[in-house]
């Protein structure tokens, strides 16, 4: 009875790490196929807020990209293509285009999801109270159509202290221009 404390603090510990739970597995997210001729809503330039209804969400994005966004899903660690990437660019919202992260802000936080010390904008993400599995975190959100993105934690470097840890499906990539014609000179 008395090692009943330790494992609870244990348990919850470990969902903290990234806010992972197993509850609910979701789609697999390598099969990510973003058809952004099919929605109307991505723009990589337009900063006017996107209010869509479920039914219309489901219409245009991937069913992995809406379960993640629409239905606050968590993908399996160490599954995105974006965890370990070191390309220099622009991470934007897959869901609406929103520029959400620079990838020199991008650091390796070994906890299985693409981490980030800062956002772009102040207004690139929104922050709210999260309760869910038992604990309290913070939920990130896309700032223009409030997509789920993940959650932010206090145990991050310097110059923030903080570490967004992202989904990674609801991530869309962009090489900057000069790394990419560096790339072609080689």
């Amino acid at each position: 009875m008395k090692y009943v404390p330790v494992l609870l603090i244990t348990i919850s510990l470990l969902f903290q790490h990234c806010g992972y739970s197993q509850s609910k597995p979701g789609p697999k997210p390598d099969s990510v196929n973003m058809k952004k001729d099919n929605n109307p809503v991505y723009s990589r330039s337009d900063s006017s807020k996107v209010n869509l209804t479920e039914d219309e969400w489901k219409k245009i994005l991937p069913a992995e990209v809406y379960y993640i966004a629409r239905q606050k899903g968590t993908e399996r660690p160490w599954t995105s293509k974006y965890e370990t990437s070191k390309e220099i660019g622009t991470y934007y919202c897959a869901a609406c285009g929103n520029p959400l992260f620079k990838s020199d802000t991008k650091f390796e936080s070994g906890c299985g999801w693409p981490s980030f010390y800062e956002p772009i904008s102040k207004t690139s993400v929104i922050y709210l109270e999260d309760r869910s599995h038992g604990m309290v975190r913070t939920e990130v959100e896309c700032g223009r159509c409030k997509a789920h993105l993940g959650h932010v934690f206090d145990d991050g470097p310097a110059p923030t202290g903080l570490r967004y840890c992202i989904n990674g499906v609801i991530l869309d990539f962009e090489k900057a221009q000069k790394a990419a014609a560096d790339y072609k000179k080689q």
